[in-house]
């Protein structure tokens, strides 16, 4: 029998609208039975899911997606905060000291930092970095050209690496959308399935509306942090708006 799982959220202790318990009872609502919370440059948020999973009745692991000087890099099973800034290289070392399990996220998203391109240009940088990461994060829902995800499907398949999913979810509405298969049922079924290369991936994209109900979200707490106290209707309005009606796109799964 084959779990789901989502390898790539983000919180509020980055730049996702959703805390901490937010997430975890969402999560609790859906078929995923192991996330890792991923957020930008820290694990605050991770430790802290980490610490109040069993009551939620989902696993996490706890990640950090770094920014390296080569572009974002996922490190998940880990325990202390990687810094930013440093060489991909550097980054991995201290990654591997602590056992972590190594992916490459949106490896040629074009308006991220990716490890397949060079900065945020159109050029492809040199396939060094396959040899350094334990598996390629073939599905992302939250690129905008499918065509982005295609190619992370070839250079995985022609390199020979594990292959996984994840929303890259900031928001709620978003969670799930993206998403890894893999026999069992826990974090370290996952991990196993990753290593023998018996994960799959698939979902959805994130599509127009919901990144325009992101936006109206963000705006609203952004708004509501800069302002506390101060109603903010136009800001609800736009998210509320922006959340009716969602169409749901053609569904992606390798």
């Amino acid at each position: 029998m084959l779990s789901k799982a989502d390898l790539h959220l983000h919180t509020t202790y980055s730049d996702g609208t959703a805390t901490v318990r937010e997430l975890l009872e969402h999560v609790a609502r859906t078929d995923l039975r192991v996330i890792a919370i991923t957020d930008h440059n820290a694990i605050e948020g991770a430790l802290e899911a980490h610490q109040l999973a069993a009551a939620y009745g989902v696993e996490v692991i706890v990640g950090e997606e770094v920014s390296t000087q080569e572009g974002h890099l996922l490190a998940l099973f880990i325990s202390e905060f990687l810094p930013p800034g440093r060489p991909l290289a550097e980054t991995v070392a201290a990654a591997r000291a602590q056992n972590a399990m190594l992916i490459a996220p949106h490896p040629f998203g074009m308006l991220v930092p990716s490890l397949g391109r060079v900065g945020l240009s159109r050029r492809f940088s040199k396939p060094h970095w396959c040899q350094l990461v334990d598996a390629v994060e073939i599905f992302n829902a939250g690129l905008w050209a499918p065509r982005n995800n295609q190619l992370a499907l070839r250079f995985a398949a022609a390199h020979g690496l594990p292959m996984v999913g994840g929303s890259d979810s900031h928001h709620l509405p978003t969670v799930g959308l993206g998403y890894t298969l893999f026999p069992g049922h826990t974090a370290a079924d996952l991990r196993r399935a990753v290593a023998n290369g018996q994960s799959q991936a698939g979902g959805i994209h994130w599509g127009v509306p919901r990144v325009a109900q992101a936006g109206a979200l963000f705006a609203r707490r952004s708004i509501s942090h800069l302002l506390p106290g101060v109603p903010q209707p136009l800001a609800s309005h736009a998210a509320e708006a922006a959340s009716s009606g969602l169409p749901r796109p053609p569904a992606w799964h390798r």
